[in-house]
């Protein structure tokens, strides 16, 4: 069951030359979290604050748990929200802060205590209730604005790039708690942010968004593996990109090659999406649905992976493989054959 759904949310900005929102809808269901995912620009962070109502659609509702709120103003919604900069009191202690949220939603006075004790323990701070953000960390100062946030027990939570200006080790590691952090409480979440990998880790959901509109709804596994455009292709993770004509359907001719592929568009101009987890190198006799001579022509060590970029008669592809797999030993000026399924070869007419 539908517990967040938008229609045909619409949003435009006076002067702007096209809608900053174009019609997008969705549902997500009770206890999920949905990532929005695009460049900047793409009206992302326009549908939250929608949804959040710091911005009045010029067309569309929003329901949450059957509810129209379309209409009512931020206060009356009990949504928590999550902003990029935290938009802590400086001179407030982490209690002060998660109390002055309760206090702004009519909590009583004598239950709040307790409800800023709980939102503090859930985030592991409730033995810094005392200090003020010029005395936490950064990620620190984030656990407390999530504490805020989930204090009102809201029915909805909204967190607009929330790991933003934490470094890439502190990122993973917040990431990881909100995840868990929301599971646990079964909160339904909409998580704005235009980095893939952090999409892609939490979500249950993706929405891919561009130029105001969603390209692909989907599982993250869907989104990755089962593209449905050629913009999310290439937003989405890295792959080798070829020109190529569609000979007949399932079978593609890719610079001097010929390539099979599970699915096709209509005969005429195409590309061919490859990603670098699917090409892997051949065994003297073994073989696959596409197979290429190959001859590496770039080694590149990163300590989980080893990324081989080879020249093919189909043009230029690239191999992730695992340090100590085959093939993850191979030096520049090797020649090899190289193989990867017809599944995996994604098509997109040009």
């Amino acid at each position: 069951m539908s517990h967040l759904t938008l229609e045909a949310l619409t949003r435009r900005f006076p002067g702007a030359p096209h809608p900053a929102v174009d019609g997008v809808s969705l549902e997500l269901g009770q206890g999920a979290l949905l990532a929005l995912l695009g460049p900047s620009g793409c009206g992302k962070t326009t549908t939250l604050r929608m949804i959040a109502g710091l911005e009045v659609p010029d067309a569309g509702r929003i329901r949450v748990a059957g509810r129209d709120v379309t209409a009512l103003p931020p206060h009356r919604r009990n949504m928590g929200v999550v902003f990029q900069s935290y938009a802590l009191f400086p001179h407030m202690t982490a209690a002060q802060n998660v109390a002055f949220g309760l206090e702004m939603r009519g909590t009583p006075r004598t239950d709040r205590p307790a409800r800023v004790q709980e939102a503090l323990d859930l985030v592991g701070l409730g033995k810094l209730a005392a200090r003020k953000p010029r005395q936490l960390s950064g990620g620190q100062q984030q656990r407390v604005a999530l504490a805020r946030a989930l204090a009102p027990r809201p029915d909805l939570l909204l967190l607009d790039e929330p790991l933003s200006a934490l470094d890439a080790k502190l990122r993973e590691e917040v990431r990881d708690e909100i995840r868990g952090l929301q599971q646990r409480l079964g909160t339904t979440a909409v998580f704005v942010t235009h980095d893939q990998t952090e999409a892609l880790a939490m979500a249950d959901l993706v929405a891919v968004m561009n130029e105001g509109r969603i390209e692909q709804l989907a599982t993250p596994e869907a989104i990755f593996e089962r593209p449905a455009t050629r913009f999310v292709a290439t937003f989405v993770g890295r792959a080798a990109r070829l020109p190529a004509t569609v000979v007949r359907p399932g079978l593609l001719r890719v610079g001097d090659a010929e390539l099979h592929a599970a699915e096709t568009p209509a005969a005429g101009a195409a590309e061919v999406f490859i990603r670098p987890h699917h090409v892997r190198p051949l065994r003297d006799g073994e073989s696959a649905e596409n197979t290429l001579p190959a001859t590496l022509s770039r080694r590149t060590y990163t300590g989980d992976l080893v990324t081989l970029d080879f020249t093919t008669p189909a043009g230029r592809l690239i191999a992730d493989l695992p340090g100590g797999s085959q093939g993850s030993d191979l030096r520049v000026g090797d020649t090899l054959r190289l193989g990867f399924r017809a599944a995996d070869v994604r098509v997109f007419a040009a």
